[in-house]
């Protein structure tokens, strides 16, 4: 009898696997295949070997992307999750009315990140945006910019969108973790006579350390794989100010044709991300050996 249900566990996960294998593991496999020929899509596919990924390498607009990608992940870690954890050590000290608090904190979330992009693109607009209206009605004209248009602003400013739009999530994330802390330990802090704010920077924080670095890793790895908001708001420009890995690839691949070296370009970028997330989970695990000791 055993042996006659030995197969039945395989049997259970054989359509999950054949989903997996045919939306991820088959495009995986061919992305690299054609990162090693030069082919726009229809004609003729050409071996090239490695000379994509040496091309890609030494591509000055590649590499300046990652310095790109790397600069609004700061910034995004910190409008983001430090700003979420911050909102939700607020909200879940409120007793009466939190809940419409945290929905309407969590509302952009819900929000396609394309109608974002549009309408902040409308409130950044240097004639009739709402920014540059509200920094005139208050005395400030000579702040006024064209956000999206000027090389020092145009990557800050698509920060602030990501940010405005995702504190919500990672407050969500956060208040969950709160609300699992006993509530003998916040009472017998507060009976040494802390405060809240030393009660949430010593008592609360390090108890939900766990749910901090998921937060820092989802905001690390989002952050290589974001497309649509940048996209849309400046599509790389000013100037390739705000050109990431994922928009540059794919106007590459769409607009210039070039798949094989599209592909390669790809692949690199899965690697960084890959190796990122190893990098964290090794020191991950060493500094929980640490605390455990």
């Amino acid at each position: 009898m055993k042996s006659k249900w030995a197969l039945a566990p395989y049997l259970f996960l054989a359509p999950a696997l054949l989903v997996f294998g045919f939306a991820v593991l088959l495009p995986v496999a061919m992305t690299v295949g054609y990162s090693f020929t030069e082919w726009n899509g229809y004609g003729e596919m050409i071996f090239v070997g490695f000379e994509n990924y040496i091309t890609a390498i030494g591509d000055t607009v590649f590499r300046d992307s990652f310095v790109h990608v790397l600069i609004y992940i700061v910034v995004t870690l910190v409008l983001e999750v430090a700003v979420g954890l911050v909102l939700a050590g607020l909200v879940s000290g409120v007793k009466r009315g939190s809940l419409w608090f945290r929905v309407a904190i969590f509302t952009p979330v819900m929000l396609p990140m394309v109608v974002v992009a549009v309408l902040w693109a409308f409130v950044y607009n240097a004639d009739f945006g709402l920014l540059n209206a509200a920094l005139e009605a208050f005395g400030l004209a000579e702040l006024q910019r064209v956000w999206l248009g000027d090389t020092s602003t145009a990557l800050l400013a698509i920060s602030v969108v990501s940010g405005w739009v995702y504190a919500g999530f990672y407050m969500t994330i956060f208040y969950a973790a709160f609300s699992q802390i006993p509530t003998d330990v916040v009472e017998a802090a507060r009976l040494d006579g802390a405060g809240e704010a030393r009660i949430f920077r010593s008592v609360k924080v390090p108890m939900i350390r766990s749910a901090v670095i998921v937060a820092v890793l989802l905001c690390v790895t989002g952050g290589f794989q974001s497309f649509d908001l940048f996209y849309v708001m400046t599509n790389g420009g000013p100037y390739g100010a705000t050109e990431i890995p994922t928009t540059y690839l794919v106007r590459t691949v769409f607009s210039f044709g070039n798949v094989g070296y599209g592909s390669a370009m790809a692949v690199l970028l899965t690697g960084v991300i890959v190796a990122i997330g190893l990098v964290f989970v090794r020191l991950n695990g060493r500094n929980g050996k640490r605390d455990r000791a």
